[in-house]
This record gives structure tokens, sequence and C-alpha cells, in this order.
């Protein structure tokens, strides 16, 4: 297929996920255009190699058939979306939004309806996996939206992901992903603290670990959290502890929206807000350990 057969792209949010999903795209011969927002350095890379630089969301959206969002908050989904120069402002009749952060779902569904007022669609289409497998085209992808428009997305999907679900309608896909997150965090969490603890013992490290995992136990956040706590490598999973304590916050505004209250993540939102407040906001998940790890080494005082 050449590039005048596929959908004109429009990518917004090039962090580290948005902008190895660019370079995939574009080593795949796609017309890309994307809007600069913190960081140039991705930005000038992807124009190095073909991309378009546009001035605004809405100028981008006037160029593009398929809208992609990969920005970090709900927040900023609607300020791109709604903003003054924002892509609602220059959405065409038939484009398609994906919005592949992982956003509130009730955002997400006012948003979609305010796609169709504009004769367009959106998706929420949240990730799992990491940039790394981005490059090569290995993500995990839970699509949600009208069939119509996930069979229209699908082959562009397919080129980013190894695994593309479609898992119902708008709003499934942030639903899903929230759940994923809170699971994933307090495993993260739970884990972390496994090591700390070993430390008190006087247990090895690499023997707790080897233990746990010939086990049921074993999983692949396991072995994110392994690799910092004994193989001293916390980029296997390149997401801050502030990342995820978003998540979590949105996992519990979901419940509460739901008329229930989460017997589990209030713990976990605690445990990452103190690593937060202890300055690890910016430092990735794995380096949980060494935060809980010095907490009990003070007697278990956060300070």
């Amino acid at each position: 297929m050449n590039n005048t057969s596929k959908p004109r792209i429009g990518f917004i949010g090039l962090g580290l996920m948005g902008s190895a999903m660019v370079q995939r795209l574009l080593n795949l011969d796609y017309q890309i255009t994307i809007v600069a927002h913190k960081n140039r350095a991705p930005i000038d890379l992807a124009v190095a190699k073909g991309a378009k630089e546009a001035t605004s969301p809405a100028e981008l959206a006037k160029a593009s058939e398929i809208i992609m969002l990969c920005v970090d908050t709900s927040a900023a989904v609607e300020a791109v979306m709604r903003g003054e120069e924002g892509v609602l402002k220059q959405l065409q009749p038939n484009s398609l939004v994906i919005d592949f952060g992982t956003s509130i779902p009730g955002s997400t569904q006012k948003l979609a309806q305010e796609c169709l007022t504009k004769g367009a669609s959106m998706m929420d289409a949240p990730l799992g996996r990491t940039p790394v497998h981005a490059v090569d085209g290995l993500l995990n992808i839970m699509a949600a939206g009208r069939i119509t428009d996930f069979e229209r997305a699908k082959p562009v999907l397919a080129d980013l992901g190894e695994n593309v679900f479609h898992v119902g309608p708008v709003g499934a896909g942030h639903t899903l992903k929230l759940i994923n997150n809170s699971f994933a965090m307090t495993t993260a969490c739970a884990m972390s603290e496994a090591f700390a603890m070993a430390d008190l013992a006087g247990l090895n490290r690499k023997t707790l670990y080897e233990v746990m995992s010939a086990g049921p136990l074993r999983s692949g956040m396991m072995d994110f959290i392994k690799a910092a706590a004994v193989d001293n490598d916390p980029g296997k999973l390149a997401f801050s502890v502030s990342n995820g304590l978003k998540d979590i916050g949105y996992y519990l505004n979901m419940a509460e929206n739901f008329g229930v209250q989460s017997f589990v993540s209030p713990a976990i939102k605690k445990t990452l807000g103190l690593a937060e407040d202890s300055g690890y906001g910016d430092k990735m998940v794995p380096e949980m350990v060494d935060f809980i790890a010095d907490v009990f080494a003070d007697n278990g005082i956060c300070k």
C-alpha cells in the first residue's frame, strides 16, 4: 500500500509513547501532521523524517482524516479538543478522532457527542505495553467506539499494535484501561513493599524473587519491579509515579460515579501520593522500591 492510499493522520502529543508511535507511522509511509506542545526534540525528529508541522490543533484537524491524541490527562484532551484553536474548530466531516491516552470515560463520551455534531466520530483506544513496543508496532490497543469506526481505523491500528481489541462503545476502552492500571499499580506497590520488607528481614532480594516468581504470582509487572530492585534497571517500565497516581485518581472517580467505593485503590493512591510528595513524581513506578525501602529504613515514617 502506498502512502496515497493511506489516511492522512494528525498526531497530537509526542511524549515518549506518542513519539514512538509517530516514528512507526512515518516508517510505514503515512502522511503525518504534528503540532508542538512542550518538547521540541521529538517534533524536530519527526519533521526530519517527513512529518509536517501545524501551528495549532485546529490547523492539524483541517489537514487530517484521522486525528490521534496521546496526551497525559483528561483536562489536556479537553483543552486540545475545545480550546480556542482546538481540534473541534476545524474538525472535518467524516474525520475520526482517536484518544490513545488514559482519560475519564464520561469526558470521552461527551467529546464524542461534540464530534458527532460536526459530522465526525471519536474513539477511545488506550494502550498497553511500552514505547519500545510502539516502535515495532507491538502495542496492545483497547479500542472502543462504533463498530463502523473501528473497522475503518483497524488497518492503521494494526500497524501500531500486535493485539487490537474492540472492547465496546465509546468510553469502554478508557474504563477497561483504568481497571487495568489500577490492578497494575496495586501489583507494583505490593511487589515494591515485598522487596522492602525482605530488606528488613535480612532476606536476599534475588532469592525472594526466585521463590515468588516460581509460583502463580509471576507477572510482567513483578518482573518490571524486579528489574529495579535486583538489576538496578528501573527503565524497563517507562511510566512515572505521577502518571500512576493520576490513573488511580481517575479509577476512584469512576468508582464514585458507579456509586461504589473501591476497597483497595485508596491505599495505593495514598502510597503513590506520599511518593510524589517526597520527590518521586517524575521517577518511574519501579523506583517505588527505593521509596518504600527508604521509608522503612526511617522506621516507617514518611518525611
